[in-house]
């Protein structure tokens, strides 16, 4: 293809130092690109009462992909606390934009490569390659929440018998969150799981969830998962709990290849998964729906060190990797991953947080240097 367009959403603290590292490995690897900056972040939360404006919106809806840098995000009260003095009291509610982008733009499948390079200081060991894939818009994301609980929604809950051991809890002294999981939620991620490990070699399939107490919703996550094994003999279905899962990572994630999970669990999984590996600062993302995709480092905003050129722009670098990929530039995102682990493995070079002091911009340079 030509010239693709593609939405730059910078963000808050250090999401404009790692996305221009990346563009610059981009430009480096011979990407084609209109790149169209967009307005998302706490900033015009503060100043505008919405961290994803609808200009941004409208933005997104003429690019091909997205990629984004890094986002604060705050409790409900310092949310509140920190709008314009202008904007309070009208009803603003702070929610996080990326939850929002992955919902309004239905980017189901939350894709999270975890993959030990040789010679990573930080690893637990060399040998792990993991890929997490999460349910990106439903489950306790889906934002259903209520406090105080309204008296329909009470009355409606009342018809649960295990409810009665809450009766003498006043509505305001209760606060509800509703996990919503739907079959075509489970499908859809679970169908992203089975063929990514069918494309890529991988042999098991691993779905983790809590289904011996969440008999429902991770019960409905367990059975359309049985349901669809059946579809990959080549690939072994391997069932255990998010809290088990937490250990056997640790101990022994080599052993695994493909993981799949709700929304919260995902999330859970794949941020310890990438410590495995190095850390947020070798952590990325995407988040694909059918017809468009955001790609990120999974890390936060890390504010102390905005424009500071300090952090790792690994993690952005591989999302920009992932970005390529997913448009079918798949000889570009291979040099960018070959030279990623050159770097890596000859450890001369490394970020504050691999104990050296290459900068930010430092560590771009050091990866186009090796491109090959």
């Amino acid at each position: 293809m030509g010239t693709y367009r593609v939405a730059m959403l910078p963000g808050d603290g250090v999401g404009g130092d790692v996305l221009a590292a990346a563009r610059r490995v981009l430009d480096a690897v011979g990407f084609k690109a209109d790149y169209q900056h967009g307005d998302i972040g706490w900033e015009f939360w503060k100043s505008e009462g919405n961290p994803l404006p609808d200009r941004t919106v409208q933005l997104l809806k003429s690019t091909d992909v997205c990629l984004f840098g890094a986002i604060t995000s705050k409790p409900k009260e310092e949310a509140a606390a920190e709008l314009s003095p202008a904007l309070r009291g009208k009803g603003y509610t702070y929610s996080s934009p990326i939850v929002g982008l992955r919902q309004l733009f239905d980017l189901h499948t939350n894709l999270r490569p975890c993959k030990a390079y040789p010679g990573n200081p930080l690893n637990l060991r060399d040998d792990i390659d993991l890929v997490v894939f999460r349910e990106n818009t439903e489950d306790l994301y889906a934002g259903v929440e209520w406090h105080p609980i309204p008296d329909n929604v009470r009355q409606a809950l009342r018809t649960h018998p295990r409810m009665k051991r809450f009766d003498d809890v006043a509505n305001e002294d209760m606060a509800i969150s509703l996990r919503l999981v739907t079959r075509k939620g489970c499908q859809r991620i679970l169908r992203s799981a089975f063929e990514y490990a069918k494309k890529n070699g991988y042999k098991t399939v691993t779905v983790v969830e809590k289904a011996n107490v969440l008999r429902e919703t991770s019960g409905l996550m367990v059975r359309e998962a049985r349901a669809m094994a059946s579809e990959y003999p080549g690939i072994e279905l391997w069932e255990t709990n998010i809290d088990a899962m937490c250990m056997w990572l640790v101990k022994n994630p080599q052993n695994y290849g493909v993981l799949v999970a709700t929304n919260l669990f995902g999330d859970i999984i794949s941020d310890l998964a990438a410590q495995l590996v190095g850390g947020l600062g070798f952590a990325s993302a995407g988040n694909i729906g059918d017809s468009y995709a955001v790609f990120e480092p999974t890390h936060g905003s890390a504010p102390k060190y905005a424009g500071m050129n300090k952090v790792n722009p690994i993690a952005t670098i591989q999302a920009a990797r992932l970005m390529l990929d997913h448009l079918g530039e798949r000889d570009k995102a291979e040099r960018i991953e070959r030279a990623i682990a050159r770097i890596v493995a000859e450890g001369k070079v490394r970020t504050y947080d691999m104990g050296g002091t290459t900068t930010t911009s430092g560590m771009a340079d050091a990866v186009i240097s090796v491109l090959d």
